[in-house]
């Protein structure tokens, strides 16, 4: 979902859906008769237990965001570790093969880098098409030197560069595990419900309860950041592949 994607746009339009709840709610309050001191005290206790409710949920999802982040790093340093572990075990191979598996997993290193640091989804379809014919290559070559040489060195070889291709699938999946929209939607939903109330048991005319706005800011900064969490590509909270980073200036000839 486009909006999703931008944790800014989900600010604006928390922030402008929520404060118009507010407002929609002392609207419906005032074409009506003030309410009752007992009818008052029955909306605080129901306004209350939907603004406990709210906050469950907005900490069970930010939990959720958190851990997919905390996902998306793992899968990096794993990256970083099985790069850097296969670069070593080419070694063992002929020299011709091993210096061509070198200077494409130097390759296959930059690539893994430009998909991390990359803000565009223009630019994702052609580095992914550069990983995949890089993937190809080298399992190419590895596969070529186990058939021609079944030892359990080629063997050893073999299984580490399985573990590159794997990792980098590891990372595109949780670069798509997100939030489900259904998650959002229950969100919003309930954060609309709890200022349509927090509006109703104002005691200002229409269009006066600015103490209301309070409640449509901080659910929209909590919006916020669990949509930049969220985010793998587009957010302020990112992934950066600092342990790649890393790899990289330590295989540089």
């Amino acid at each position: 979902m486009y909006l999703l994607d931008h944790p800014v746009l989900v600010f604006l339009f928390s922030l402008i859906t929520l404060r118009l709840s507010a407002s929609l709610g002392t609207y419906l309050i005032h074409r009506r008769k003030s309410l009752e001191a007992d009818e008052r005290e029955d909306l605080g206790v129901i306004v209350a237990a939907a603004l406990t409710l709210l906050g469950l949920i907005i900490g069970f999802t930010f939990s959720m965001a958190l851990s997919r982040y905390d996902q998306r790093k793992n899968y990096e340093e794993e990256e970083a570790n099985a790069i850097g572990t296969e670069y070593l075990r080419v070694n063992l191979l002929p020299s011709a093969d091993a210096a061509k598996l070198h200077e494409l997993l130097r390759a296959y290193l930059d690539q893994r880098i430009a998909f991390y640091e990359t803000h565009e989804d223009a630019k994702i379809a052609p580095i992914n098409a550069e990983t995949a014919r890089l993937q190809g290559e080298l399992w190419a070559i590895v596969e070529n030197a186990t058939r021609a040489n079944p030892t359990p060195v080629t063997a050893l070889i073999t299984a580490g560069m399985n573990d590159v291709l794997n990792t980098q699938g590891y990372t595109q999946a949780a670069w798509w595990n997100r939030i489900p929209l259904a998650a959002w939607f229950l969100m919003f939903a309930m954060a609309g419900a709890c200022n349509v109330l927090l509006g109703f048991i104002s005691r200002r005319p229409y269009g006066r309860a600015n103490r209301y706005f309070v409640m449509p800011l901080i659910v929209a900064i909590a919006f916020f950041l669990i949509a930049d969490i969220d985010s793998p590509s587009r957010g302020v909270i990112r992934v950066h592949p600092q342990n790649l980073h890393a790899l990289a200036n330590s295989l540089r000839p």
